[in-house]
């Protein structure tokens, strides 16, 4: 039995799936959430195998919950549940620990495949999603912006590839959020870049790039 917990603010909703699994053999839900707060508040002591998130809730979004939930459960499987197609969005949830992305128009059937998928150790996608997530990696080599740089912009770019959100940058930094602001602004400019994700994806093959090659006699 797979223990699957929701965290949804819309009621409507959050009753249908919880129907949907309560239907399907092998899955169980196991606790409903409207909010990031009250599914941190529960769900150590719930521990879910699998949970649904959505990305827009009241408080705390959905990719911050998935960030503070994998440091309180690291082995949940966390998969968002959302309408966002946004690279973004989908590039973030990753980014902080979610191992799937569905958008809510999902048939019912492939959502419990889905479940079942995660928690046996894959990384469901709606087809299309997984399409613009291969896309936003294929990213040619390095612009020469790059390494204009300075190592302020390069600590801002760095945090920024492993998902924080600009308070967090700035909080990291100890820096005012307009200035994390004004430092992505250049980053982009520098990088010809318009999105998170495709700067992610240069600074990611920057310093993929930059790494010594492995002696082939080593193990």
């Amino acid at each position: 039995m797979i223990d699957v917990a929701l965290v949804e603010d819309d009621g409507r909703v959050r009753a249908s799936l919880a129907r949907l699994l309560e239907r399907s053999g092998g899955v169980r839900c196991v606790s409903q959430h409207a909010s990031a707060e009250d599914a941190l508040r529960a769900l150590p002591d719930v521990r879910p195998a699998v949970v649904l998130m959505d990305v827009k809730l009241p408080g705390l979004d959905g990719v911050e919950c998935v960030r503070r939930l994998k440091t309180l459960l690291p082995d949940v499987q966390v998969i968002m549940l959302t309408v966002y197609q946004d690279n973004d969005v989908i590039f973030a949830a990753l980014a902080a620990g979610a191992t799937g992305y569905l958008l809510k128009r999902t048939p019912g059937a492939e959502l419990i495949a889905s479940i079942r998928e995660v928690h046996a150790g894959g990384s469901p996608m709606s087809s299309h999603i997984a399409r613009q997530v291969v896309q936003s990696f294929r990213a040619p080599a390095p612009a020469p912006g790059t390494e204009t740089l300075t190592p302020r912009e390069r600590e801002v770019l760095d945090l920024l590839s492993k998902g924080y959100l600009y308070k967090e940058i700035a909080e990291a930094l100890h820096v005012a959020y307009d200035t994390v602001h004004s430092h992505v602004r250049k980053i982009y400019e520098k990088l010809q870049v318009n999105t998170r994700t495709r700067a992610a994806a240069l600074h990611l093959a920057h310093a993929s790039s930059a790494r010594p090659p492995r002696d082939a006699g080593s193990s």
